[in-house]
């Protein structure tokens, strides 16, 4: 039974998607067929938000895990998370039942349901809303345990993320909104037939399985020597087959995946990302 559901936005302030949907939802109100779950809203990083940027300090949706949130710093975001992990957390024994957090990428990853781990109700989930919305993509990352994740979302007994794009920071898209709306209220969906039960048989599904990530190729000084090649810009969880060119460089020259197999790249060329100097990540595909 879940009762007490968290619905955050913000947490990324230049992340506008999930933004306006609260916005929308705390002055018109949620939906009539979601008032018996009785959700909480939070807009997670207000002064991000309101300076239309990703964050002020450091990234608000790395600063859970414990180092983090028992040091003593005094930077905006490791404030904030350890405001956010008293009211819906603690992590270690959270008060949430579930905390959906809602997201934005300037990748062409359409609808992307992010779940942690292949416990029984992640799996429910994913089969859920990829029978519900079959246009959805399901990502799993499940590289360390649950608690080691340093996501904000983790901070209830379940958590996961909605991440839709393309979308460029700090703009908003009717499109984008829309495929946000639709997903996270697929999520709600799936949280009223999880109450009120026995869920529905569904089908397995595909899901995606993070891999690693793809740095961009840099010379000896640090610098860029490629870009992204064009025929996987905007290709977000489509294979990328052996020998298929990743990155043009700027001398003209093209290089190729090595991998003897295929994988399934996204976060293509994300912009929050680029300081890291992260092309994409890759993925295989299991089924769930």
């Amino acid at each position: 039974m879940l009762k007490s559901i968290a619905i955050v936005a913000g947490t990324h302030g230049n992340e506008t998607s999930g933004i306006q949907l609260l916005h929308n939802w705390q002055n018109g109100g949620l939906p009539a067929r979601f008032a018996a779950l009785k959700p909480s809203f939070m807009l997670a990083n207000t002064a991000a938000i309101k300076s239309n940027v990703r964050f002020l300090d450091d990234d608000l949706n790395r600063q859970f895990v414990p180092e983090r949130l028992q040091a003593a710093s005094g930077d905006h975001e490791a404030s904030l998370a350890r405001d956010i992990n008293n009211r819906l957390g603690p992590k270690d024994n959270p008060q949430t039942d579930f905390v959906i957090d809602i997201h934005n990428t300037t990748s062409a990853m359409g609808a992307t349901l992010i779940i942690l781990r292949k416990d029984a109700f992640s799996v429910q989930l994913a089969r859920y809303v990829k029978h519900a919305m079959p246009e959805a993509n399901i990502l799993l990352e499940d590289e360390k345990p649950y608690a080691q994740h340093p996501y904000l979302c983790t901070v209830g007994k379940q958590g996961i993320m909605v991440e839709v794009g393309g979308q460029p920071q700090g703009v908003l898209r009717e499109d984008v909104y829309q495929l946000t709306q639709t997903l996270t209220e697929t999520i709600l969906d799936f949280c009223l037939a999880f109450n009120t039960g026995p869920l529905p048989e569904l089908p397995e599904c595909d899901v995606y399985r993070l891999g690693q990530n793809i740095n961009f190729p840099l010379d000896d000084e640090g610098n860029r020597i490629a870009m992204v090649h064009h025929s996987l810009q905007d290709n977000d969880f489509q294979p990328l087959m052996p020998g298929a060119p990743v990155f043009k460089c700027f001398d003209g020259t093209e290089l190729t995946w090595q991998d003897s197999e295929p994988t399934y790249p996204h976060f293509i060329n994300e912009a929050a990302y680029a300081s890291s100097h992260v092309a994409f990540a890759t993925a295989s595909m299991i089924t769930l």
